[in-house]
């Protein structure tokens, strides 16, 4: 198994697909699991998703978001 990464393949911010490549899943399945689990959890998966969206790097970029802002940050 590869490491979790962000996948470019994405509708939002490519954390569906890329878990969904991570486990070996159907991206589409991964989706609607997560599109429940919104409704169902109270928010609680949608906190998650935003925490994923900001640590896990984008597949081929390799930095993470936070990573990205301090490179950024920095060139100011």
């Amino acid at each position: 198994m590869g490491k979790l990464m962000r996948s470019n393949d994405r509708k939002i911010a490519g954390v569906c697909s890329g878990l969904a490549e991570y486990f070996g899943l159907d991206t589409g399945f991964v989706r609607l699991v997560t599109l429940i689990l919104l409704f169902v959890s109270f928010g609680a998966v949608a906190i998650a998703y935003l925490l994923l969206t900001i640590l896990l790097p984008i597949k081929g970029n390799k930095k993470s978001y936070s990573e990205r802002m301090n490179e950024r940050i920095a060139k100011k």
